[in-house]
């Protein structure tokens, strides 16, 4: 049983037991025990369902498009500043030296000795290769000029002087600029699958135990009114 039924039920139980016994101090503190606690029930049944006749019942899932934007602005402008994105750059710079060796060990870099070949082919060698079967005499090369020069690019990624060029490019305002635009396209997306039930069983999930203490709470200070309105009367 959860708080909210529960508070509900003793505090009927109250008003029962007092009007059984004719006793009307008892009586007052469960009917404003039970007011308070009903009240604090329907006000938060009313956040997340519709009630008709009600106007204002429903806010959350009714507002759910507000509600994905203020996530987004919350994520936006607390998290994915500018000042903290250059923070996890620069951490990142120091942490890992951006290892781009797998990169380059990926990249096919066939196209760059095609391009080496057809310029040596358009220069004054050319003809003089037409004489040795041109442009496929340099076909043995091809697979020593790949591997050597992935040997060089990673040697040339591996030092400071190219991490500290990195970071410097990295955090030049354009690029924070897309960093952040990136980011935002990835929230949106996200958001996007939201519905407003979603949003409403979200926000239920994160503070409904906390919203069952406002039933409980009303049902106490509802009976502590009841107390006091009639020990005035009396």
């Amino acid at each position: 049983m959860n708080k909210s039924l529960l508070t509900n039920v003793l505090a009927a139980l109250l008003l029962g037991a007092g009007w059984y016994l004719g006793n009307s101090i008892v009586m007052m503190v469960g009917l404003f025990a039970l007011s308070g606690a009903l009240t604090n029930w329907l006000a938060v049944y009313m956040l997340f369902e519709k009630v008709p006749g009600l106007v204002g019942s429903g806010v959350i899932p009714n507002r759910f498009e507000a509600f994905k934007t203020a996530i987004k602005n919350l994520m936006m402008e607390q998290f994915f500043t500018d000042a903290n994105i250059d923070r996890f750059v620069a951490s990142s710079a120091k942490e890992s030296k951006f290892d781009l060796q797998p990169v380059i060990e990926r990249v096919d870099l066939s196209r760059s000795f095609e391009k080496l070949v057809e310029v040596i082919m358009n220069s004054s060698f050319g003809s003089m290769l037409g004489m040795f079967g041109g442009a496929e005499a340099l076909t043995p090369l091809k697979e020593p000029f790949i591997k050597n020069m992935k040997t060089s690019l990673v040697e040339m990624v591996q030092t400071e002087q190219f991490h500290q060029l990195l970071q410097q490019e990295m955090e030049q305002p354009d690029v924070m600029a897309d960093i952040r635009s990136k980011v935002a396209d990835i929230i949106d997306a996200r958001l996007e699958e939201l519905t407003p039930q979603l949003v409403k069983e979200m926000v239920q999930k994160m503070i409904h135990e906390h919203l069952g203490w406002l039933v409980v709470w009303g049902g106490v200070f509802g009976g502590l009114i009841g107390l006091i309105s009639s020990l005035i009367v009396l």
